[in-house]
């Protein structure tokens, strides 16, 4: 069918988040991994471009994102949405401005939106502010993040660095006057030739405002949950209808692991109170890595019971990962854990494992690279955010979650395991 939304994701967690999150409409929603190397083909309304950008040199990204929008345009998408993660994650060089305004210049926009908030995950803005739950985004773990540390809350003056023309701000109290004062807003910005805005919101109504109010504008910009009313938006207006619901469940083998790449706050809690649980677990130290390889994690997974769901896991303290960056260096340091989980996914697939649970955006697009997926079908939410999905990888029916770093709750891990058995 003809393609109405087309949406790209910096990373692989963020691909599945807003594909989740389009999914709770009904409207069938398909996620490929990379932009595809051949023409369009059994397309859905929703079709979401995965890439591993989020974190790649600028001129890299927005080649890349150019390409994702080509395959979507030929796919006869109208709208587009360019997601990125809702805690703003980039550097003074971008790649979350650059990669906005390359997509202005193809698709011949001069203004678009910039809404990262997702309330359901503690994401919200205020005055051009970000928080995550009660900090400031600067005060918040992400401060700490080993590849983009968040420095400053404000959006406007994270965004203006990026981007070659002037930056403005829709705030919450225009917001909750409604959609037509927001559209009025946007309008006296355009006019003064402001062409990338910040849009405050704290909480799921104003989401719904922002939507209703920039629903054809042919690019936004955000988070996942700003494009979550979107679906609904695009039912009643008529610009499609309902198709076919979520396949069926595979039957898959109750085999399973659990990888874990992201240093995170969150995630550091959910990797202790898994442990806690009983679960196996063998820790990844990337000195080790560098100087002996992966064998020792490849053989320790061997040893165990893919039924009790073993996790192995670079999840370290802030002070941990950077005692490793000043000896690796930062990308170095990241890639070797990657590839570790990558070759432990590989593993756990070839001994019968077909329940993956991945905690990490870069984590994530390691372990889909090495598993060859190339399209994953949308299945239920186990978090706000984070759905299960479903694929083939070795000629085999898989499970896949992909979670980013700081979604979800302590338990995150076993609830995802043991929702997937309800299923």
């Amino acid at each position: 069918m003809t393609t109405v939304l087309g949406c790209i994701a910096d990373d692989f967690t963020g691909a599945t988040d807003i594909a989740g999150l389009l999914a709770r409409s009904g409207v069938k929603v398909s996620l490929r991994i990379g932009v595809p190397d051949s023409a369009p083909e059994d397309t859905a309304a929703f079709e979401v471009i995965a890439l591993k950008s989020r974190t790649a040199p600028v001129a890299g990204a927005v080649a890349e994102t150019r390409a994702a929008l080509r395959w979507l345009r030929d796919a006869g998408a109208g709208r587009f949405f360019w997601k990125y993660c809702s805690t703003f994650d980039s550097t003074p060089e971008g790649n979350i401005g650059p990669v906005a305004e390359a997509l202005m210049a193809d698709l011949g926009v001069d203004q678009t939106i910039y809404c990262p908030a997702f309330p359901e995950n503690g994401r919200s803005i205020f005055m051009g502010n970000l928080f995550v739950g009660r900090q400031p985004l600067a005060e918040s773990p992400m401060k700490d993040h080993p590849l983009t540390p968040m420095r400053d809350s404000n959006l406007m003056r994270l965004l203006a660095p990026q981007v070659t023309r002037p930056v403005g701000l829709v705030d919450r109290l225009t917001v909750a006057r409604g959609a037509g004062a927001l559209r009025a807003r946007l309008a006296g910005l355009h006019g003064e030739g402001v062409a990338h805005v910040v849009v405050d919101a704290v909480a799921n109504e104003d989401l719904e405002v922002i939507a209703e109010a920039c629903r054809d504008m042919v690019l936004m910009t955000g988070g996942s949950a700003v494009a979550m009313p979107l679906p609904g938006l695009y039912l009643r207006d008529g610009v499609l209808s309902a198709d076919a619901a979520r396949g069926a469940v595979p039957e898959l083998a109750p085999g399973a692991v659990v990888l874990s790449g992201s240093c995170s706050a969150m995630t550091r809690a959910q990797v202790a109170a898994y442990l806690a649980q009983g679960a196996p677990g063998y820790r990844l130290d990337p000195l080790a890595l560098a100087k002996d390889g992966p064998q020792g994690a490849l053989d320790w997974l061997a040893a165990q019971d893919p039924a009790r769901a073993p996790l192995i896991y670079g999840t370290a303290e802030p002070d941990n990962v950077r005692a490793a960056q000043d000896r690796l260096g930062v990308a170095a340091a990241g890639e070797i854990v990657e590839a570790t989980l990558a070759a432990c996914a590989v593993a756990a697939r070839d001994a019968g494992a077909r329940r993956f649970v991945v905690a990490g955006g870069e984590s994530s697009g390691a372990v889909t690279q090495a598993l060859g997926v190339s399209r994953l079908d949308i299945g239920a939410e186990i978090a706000p955010g984070v759905p299960w999905t479903f694929c083939r990888s070795g000629g085999a029916d898989i499970a896949l979650a992909l979670k980013s770093g700081n979604f979800g709750t302590e338990d995150f891990f076993a609830d995802a395991l043991a929702g997937l058995e309800a299923m």
